[in-house]
């Protein structure tokens, strides 16, 4: 290992397998977590709303991203989801680049949904996973969820089974939070163990 490089964990998991929370275990351990959401949250309320508007014509409200609106025009439409995934991937790239130099510190977090389907580089994958009942049941109960939009969203993911099976840890978050926090330490405790080999 490069002692001047830290080690990069990607975290990821389906809707409602508890990644979220899982991040939030790293980052309760000292853990810097880059979450890809909140940069895309970002990303619409400013420097992406103008580029996304000019696209997508309509999808902003006073230079913010309406995502109701957008989400309007491009839900089970694949070439024009590609093409906004197009304009906002690489400014997303920018800012994960611009967070892993800021931080001097031997392992960060990269929070990101798409992880496996975007084929981002990482040194290990850690998954959140649930069962599916834990997991229907969460996102079932999320505001304005309905079952067309679930399984809208689960179409655009790879299954947990083709996540779990590319993960180099698990963490299973349907038996409370602080079996899942154990799971995070000793997660942290191996890689620091390998840091150290």
């Amino acid at each position: 290992m490069n002692a001047n490089k830290p080690f990069v964990i990607g975290l990821t998991g389906s809707i409602g397998m508890g990644k979220s929370e899982t991040a939030k275990l790293f980052a309760a351990e000292g853990v810097p977590v880059f979450d890809a959401d909140a940069a895309i949250h970002d990303l619409y309320a400013g420097e992406a709303a103008a580029m996304i508007e000019a696209a997508f014509p309509g999808t902003t409200r006073n230079g913010v991203v309406d995502r109701a609106a957008l989400a309007r025009q491009v839900t089970g439409d694949a070439g024009t989801l590609a093409r906004l995934e197009s304009l906002i991937h690489p400014l997303v790239a920018d800012l994960r680049t611009k967070f892993l130099a800021r931080h001097d510190v031997p392992i960060m977090v990269l929070d990101i949904p798409l992880l496996l389907e975007t084929g981002t580089k990482v040194d290990a994958v850690v998954v959140a996973t649930a069962s599916e009942h834990v997991q229907r049941e969460r996102v079932l109960g999320r505001p304005g969820m309905t079952q067309a939009k679930f399984a809208s969203l689960l179409a655009r993911q790879m299954s947990d089974a083709q996540k779990r099976a590319q993960a180099h840890y698990l963490v299973m978050t349907d038996k409370g939070l602080d079996h899942a926090r154990e799971q995070v330490k000793m997660i942290l405790a191996d890689i620091r163990n390998k840091l150290r080999a």
